[in-house]
């Protein structure tokens, strides 16, 4: 599986880059997650329950930031164990680019394999549930951005308004062909 998209951003890179490092504001963002503890120096473990097709299942993991170009970029590697419902690993590529004093624009790529039940489900069913799991995750991440900077988010947001639509019905109409 590979996902890749962007995501607008109402907050200044380096506010973005401190909330993709903050583990409370992630844990909050992160849909099914319960924990993110750290191990080590830029190491996790995380335990989150998701549901991908019928298979819901407790996941437990690892993640490893590595690459580190604060403000602007970071790999992830990530590996869980999903007990009978099976197992992942993979890797993600999250880049920061600002685009005013107040919005950053965060391109990211994620590749991932799967095995035992999930595997069996179907990579159109798990690709579905990876784009879900993007769109809940980042909702609930500029929640989080707007509660802990209601500044920044207030001023990127009044100025962003008119291009949000625009984006909105592009993406929408995009889904609509290939969805």
């Amino acid at each position: 599986m590979q996902l890749t998209s962007q995501q607008a951003l109402p907050v200044s890179q380096a506010i973005a880059w401190e909330a993709l490092n903050d583990t409370a504001i992630l844990q909050a963002a992160i849909p099914g997650c319960e924990s993110i503890t750290a191990t080590g120096e830029n190491a996790y473990e995380v335990a989150l329950t998701a549901a991908i097709g019928p298979v819901k299942a407790k996941f437990k993991g690892k993640l490893l930031l590595s690459d580190l170009q604060p403000p602007t970029s970071y790999v992830i590697n990530f590996e869980g164990q999903g007990g009978t419902a099976g197992h992942g690993k993979g890797q993600a590529t999250v880049r920061l680019e600002s685009t005013g004093p107040n919005t950053t624009l965060l391109h990211y790529t994620a590749t991932a394999s799967v095995g035992g039940k999930i595997a069996q489900i179907g990579s159109r069913l798990i690709d579905m549930a990876a784009q879900k799991m993007a769109g809940e995750f980042f909702t609930a991440f500029e929640q989080q951005l707007a509660a802990r900077y209601p500044a920044a988010a207030e001023v990127a947001t009044a100025t962003a308004e008119p291009a949000r639509g625009v984006w909105a019905r592009l993406v929408a109409w995009f889904k609509r062909l290939f969805g």
